[in-house]
Parts: C-alpha cells; sequence; structure tokens
C-alpha cells in the first residue's frame, strides 16, 4: 500500500508540477524552431526565384544604363629610345621605337537631360519595373592639351581621331546615334573592347575643321534607351549638369552624388532631380594618356524602386515567429498553472503548428495579393482557429476571449513593427518591456513553493 502510495504521489507531481510543464513547454518551443527555419528557408527560396525572373525580365527589355562619354580620342605616336648590349662591338647601341597611343579628352562641358518613362512589366506572379530614357546630351569640347606629356604636335594624328562613348547597355539603345559636333553629324558604331563592363559606340576619323582649334565647339546627341532598375552617369565634363523627369514616383537618388535638395521634388505621380557636378568635386583629372581609367565610383543617377517588397517583409514577420510562439505558450501556461486547468503536450504542439501555418499561408497568399491583405486573412484565419481550439481546451469563455485578445494584440503588435522602420527598435524595446511587466504582475500570485 505504502509503494503504491510512493507511486501514486510520483505520478501526481508530473502532472501537477509547474517545473516540469515549463521544461516540457520549452522543449516544444524548441522543437517548433525546425518548421519555423523550413519557413525562412521557403521565403528565401521564394525571394531568390523572384530575383531570377527579374533579372530575366531586365535582361530581355534592357538592364541599367551607365553612360561614360563623350570623349574625343586622338592617337598620337609615342617614341622610346633604349639601349642594347652589343655583343660583337662590346658597347651599348641606341634602339629607337614608335608606337601609337591614345590620347582621351573629357568635355569642357556636358548636359544630360533625360525624360524616364516607367512602367511595370510582370511575368507570372513577379513583378519588374523597365523604363525607356528618352535623353538629350550636348556639350562643348576645349582644345586638346599635349603639353603634359611633351608630346611633339607632328606626332599628333588629327586625322585618325574619333569620338568615343561607354555604356553599359547597348542593347537597350533604340534609337540610329548621330553625333553632331559643330554641325556636321557622326554616326556611332559598335566596336570590340577588351573592357568587358562596358560597351564602347565610336564614330568614323573626324573631320579636321570639326576639330576644337582656338575655340571650343559644341556638340549633341539624342539618346533613346530601354534600360531597368537604375540609370547613371559618370562625370566626366569640367562642368556636368544632369536633369531627370520620371513618372515613377519611388525613386533611391545614390551613388557618388546626390541631386540638389532645393531643386529635387518627388510625388506619388513621378520625380524630378537636378545634379550640377564641377571637375574640382571628383577624383580624376580631364585628360588620359594610353588607357581610359574606371572611374565608375564616381557615377550618380537614380534607382527604380518597386514601392513594396512583400518577401522582404514576409521575412520581417517571420523572424518574430519564435516571439510569438512563445508568448502565446506563455499564455496557455500562465492560465494553466493559475486556473488548474490541464493542458496536454500534444495540444501545445497543435497549437504551435497553427501559428507556424500563419507564415506559409502569409507567403503564398501576398504573392497573389497585398502583403496588408494577406496578413488580415492570415492573422484572421489563425487566431480564428486556435480560439476555437482554445474554447474546447479552456472549457471557459473568458479564458478563450483572453486568448483570442492576446493573439489580436501580439499579430497587431507584430505587424506594426514591420511597417516600422526608424523606429522599429524603439516600439519593440518599448512593447516588451509592457509583456514583461504584465507576465510579471500575473506570475506573482502563483505558488512557486510547490513548483
Amino acid at each position: 500500500m505504502e509503494i503504491q502510495k510512493q507511486k501514486k504521489t510520483f505520478s501526481q507531481w508530473i502532472t501537477t508540477s509547474i517545473t516540469i510543464r515549463m521544461f516540457m513547454v520549452g522543449i516544444l518551443i524548441l522543437i517548433l524552431l525546425i518548421p519555423l527555419t523550413f519557413i525562412q528557408s521557403l521565403i528565401n527560396e521564394r525571394s531568390h526565384r523572384q530575383s531570377e525572373v527579374i533579372d530575366e525580365i531586365n535582361q530581355k527589355w534592357g538592364n541599367e544604363v551607365y553612360l561614360y562619354g563623350p570623349i574625343l580620342k586622338i592617337p598620337y605616336r609615342k617614341r622610346a629610345e633604349t639601349s642594347i648590349w652589343d655583343q660583337s662591338e662590346k658597347s651599348y647601341i641606341k634602339e629607337h621605337t614608335t608606337t601609337i597611343e591614345n590620347a582621351y579628352f573629357f568635355p569642357e562641358t556636358l548636359n544630360i537631360d533625360a525624360d524616364i518613362s516607367c512602367e511595370p512589366l510582370r511575368r507570372s506572379i513577379y513583378e519588374s519595373v523597365v523604363y525607356n530614357a528618352d535623353m538629350n546630351i550636348s556639350g562643348s569640347f576645349s582644345k586638346p592639351n599635349f603639353n603634359s606629356k611633351d608630346i611633339l604636335d607632328e606626332d599628333i594624328l588629327w586625322d585618325k581621331a574619333t569620338i568615343l562613348i561607354k555604356t553599359t547597355n547597348v542593347k537597350g539603345i533604340k534609337s540610329s546615334l548621330n553625333f553632331v559636333l559643330n554641325d556636321t553629324s557622326y554616326p556611332l558604331f559598335s566596336k570590340y573592347t577588351e573592357d568587358t563592363s562596358y560597351a564602347a559606340l565610336e564614330t568614323k576619323f573626324l573631320a579636321l575643321k570639326d576639330l576644337p582649334d582656338t575655340n571650343t565647339i559644341s556638340f549633341t546627341l539624342p539618346f533613346n534607351v530601354n534600360g531597368s532598375k537604375e540609370i547613371k552617369f559618370i562625370p566626366i565634363g569640367k562642368e556636368t549638369d544632369v536633369h531627370l523627369a520620371s513618372d515613377w514616383g519611388d525613386p533611391s537618388f545614390d551613388g557618388n552624388f546626390l541631386p540638389n535638395p532645393k531643386t529635387k521634388k518627388v510625388t506619388k505621380d513621378g520625380f524630378k532631380a537636378d545634379w550640377k557636378v564641377l571637375h574640382v568635386n571628383r577624383e580624376f583629372e580631364q585628360e588620359f594618356f594610353g588607357k581610359l581609367p574606371q572611374i565608375n565610383a564616381a557615377a550618380f543617377g537614380v534607382t527604380l524602386l518597386i514601392p513594396v517588397d512583400e518577401y522582404q517583409k514576409s521575412e520581417r514577420a517571420a523572424k518574430y515567429g519564435y516571439l510569438v510562439i512563445a508568448l502565446t505558450f506563455l499564455a496557455f501556461f500562465l492560465i494553466q498553472t493559475m486556473s488548474k486547468i490541464h493542458i496536454h503536450p500534444f495540444q501545445y504542439f497543435m497549437i504551435g503548428l497553427a501559428l507556424a501555418m500563419f507564415y506559409t499561408l502569409l507567403i503564398s497568399i501576398s504573392e497573389h495579393s497585398s502583403f496588408f491583405k494577406a496578413y488580415i486573412i492570415a492573422s484572421i484565419a489563425v487566431i480564428t482557429l486556435i480560439t476555437v481550439y482554445s474554447k474546447s481546451i479552456l472549457k471557459s469563455y473568458k479564458f478563450t476571449l483572453l486568448i483570442c485578445a492576446t493573439l489580436l494584440a501580439l499579430y497587431t503588435f507584430i505587424f506594426v513593427l514591420i511597417q516600422l522602420k526608424h523606429y522599429a527598435l524603439l516600439v519593440g524595446s518599448i512593447g516588451l518591456f509592457l509583456i514583461l511587466a504584465v507576465v510579471m504582475m500575473v506570475s506573482k500570485n502563483i505558488d512557486w513553493k510547490n513548483a
């Protein structure tokens, strides 16, 4: 009889011990981290798939546009003298060699006026933003200066001079390119280059009368191109002025220079922006001899953003999944402890799976609708399911409504955190502090002596 009494006492302790129940709830939370990890992997996979489809759309329409030019290119003879040891004569002999090098001269002024017409382009459930940029490029060249390299005038091949433009996107060009220099039109042609980051467009040889001599010469170039994601310019003019106007309401101005804040204007119907960059603002000179430099770091312009990235918001929501499960289990645990209602670990596990299902619903619905609608539908579905299930467990409308209110407050709190950018940490910290305060006030009535 004594042994049976001890067994009964031990069995009762196992089922009623607060410590054992806390331990089991903690184990269940750790187990539920597994499906949450799989859900985050699913979000990353779908996001990666979205990036692949967007890249495919952009490649067919036209990739981002970087414009590097126009540049006045003039070949010259480079003479060198070397001393070679002559074994037979037992002395050094001088050998003269001549090679052809290129000199590159940037414009005195460079003005770019671009009108960017944007539109969203869809494939299946994915969307990208593409644009058509109708640009007018103008400016002037001053007389090239070869004095810095001590190049003689007779070594300059003036009759071999050309105009060079480098761009990342020749596929998207939608108009014939005629570079007008001093009222003479010079067509631009594609030219092979070893620089894989840029494609080259170059004119035929310029007439001597169109080269800058004592005065500067002006140029114009209409340039129409299809592109996607971003459009940027390298400020190679001694004075570079850029004006952009677009019908897209979600721009991100980035690069090495920002637009003039006094003239920048962004509305839901589009934006306007102006840049003025002087040669003293950059870290390179106006002429180069031998080889053009890589000066992409000086580029500036605009990136056209898709207003809402549903996967990014779903990923942020999933990061709070551990918090939602832990706090929901805590609410059930406090109710169980204070009311002496028995909740089986299997029932905890079912509630945890329902909470995890929220994120799969959120991802799948947001792919076909807005994130806001998906969040509302998924949260209502999960809250309703857990509330109905809780009624069968708790046998009390009071506790059932308490669980429903707790879940409603949690999902509202998480949604507010996702929407916030600059104040997410502040609001999150205050919210967690208030939750901790409530738990401390409620748990102080629990008899921990017999836990």
